[in-house]
């Protein structure tokens, strides 16, 4: 059996603790800047599930007082990463791909993410992971959802 990813045993570490899921989530976005922006909440994190929380906060809103389409696909993009982190064996790497995505409904409310895998994975040779996102509001209904091509292949050999 493989073994965990390291960011898989960073989060069991500080989710056990108060205050752990923020720090996780502010870990994750020194390490990629660009996700700060939307100030995400890890919520729950294992292999081929990701759920991360945003609010409804003025920085993320467009010019109708809805959340913006690119704070959702900048939601989408980390849930889905994360959960392929997390999810792939320690000996392979990936690379989103592409991403594909359709606006529901208007986004008017604090938005949870959730990633899961869209299909079962071979990892015994490169190829495409795809994995689905859906963004929901505080009602439970869909608003966005994404399917997120990754490609993943395995680790060069170090010299």
């Amino acid at each position: 059996m493989d073994t965990p990813s390291g960011t898989l045993q960073i989060w069991s570490r500080f989710a056990a603790v108060p205050c752990g899921k923020w720090a996780f989530s502010r870990l994750l976005c020194f390490k990629a800047p660009y996700f700060g922006s939307i100030r995400p909440r890890f919520v729950t994190l294992k292999p081929e599930y990701c759920e991360v929380r945003i609010s409804k906060r003025r920085a993320v809103l467009n010019h109708l007082g809805t959340v913006h389409a690119i704070a959702m696909c900048n939601m989408a993009e980390l849930a889905g990463g994360t959960m392929t982190e997390v999810t792939v064996p320690s000996t392979h790497r990936w690379i989103p791909k592409g991403m594909t995505v359709e606006y529901l409904k208007k986004a008017t409310s604090d938005l949870v993410a959730v990633a899961t895998p869209e299909s079962a994975a071979d990892w015994s040779q490169p190829g495409e992971y795809k994995v689905r996102v859906v963004v929901r509001n505080r009602h439970d209904e869909a608003v966005f959802q994404a399917l997120i091509t990754m490609w993943v292949s395995p680790k060069k050999e170090k010299a």
